[in-house]
């Protein structure tokens, strides 16, 4: 997720407490759920914050929100995963990832970057889990903390 000539710069999202950051970032959890469109359940994962690297600590972080999908029914869990790939780009994102990764089970990877609200979300579809699954971690930008204010952290 860049939108800076340095590719490894993570980009600012604007200003925020970590707590308001939170709740923006489970938002951004919530649509994605949305976009699945496959019965199922989703974990009750929290949102968590973290430093902003190569960025005052005490000033800056991101926030986090890992959480999964459980499918209804096994066989829902390609279709919850193709039905992401054609949806995201038409709400934003833009996939930057989509392939199997190197482990002996080739779990399926997708990742997608929202450039216009700063956020970035990595799925991997875990079939041999005990149940199937979807595993979503989405990550925001960097936040500045507000004049006055501290990073909470949680």
């Amino acid at each position: 997720m860049n939108d800076s000539a340095d590719s490894n710069e993570i980009p600012l999202v604007g200003t925020s407490t970590s707590r308001d950051a939170a709740d923006a970032v489970e938002k951004v959890s919530s649509g994605l759920y949305d976009l699945i469109g496959v019965k199922g359940k989703a974990s009750d994962g929290r949102s968590g914050v973290t430093e902003c690297q190569g960025r005052d600590p005490d000033t800056y972080f991101q926030v986090f929100h890992p959480w999964s999908f459980y499918p209804a029914s096994p066989g829902q869990l390609d279709e919850a995963m193709e039905r992401l790939k054609s949806e995201l780009p038409r709400h934003g994102w833009k996939v930057v990832r989509y392939e199997p990764d190197t482990s002996q089970e080739k779990n399926l990877n997708l990742t997608a970057d929202h450039m216009e609200k700063k956020y970035s979300v990595s799925i991997v579809q875990l079939k041999k889990n005990d149940p199937p699954k979807l595993s979503l971690t989405v990550v925001s930008g960097c936040y500045k903390t507000p004049d006055g204010k501290e990073v909470e952290r949680f």
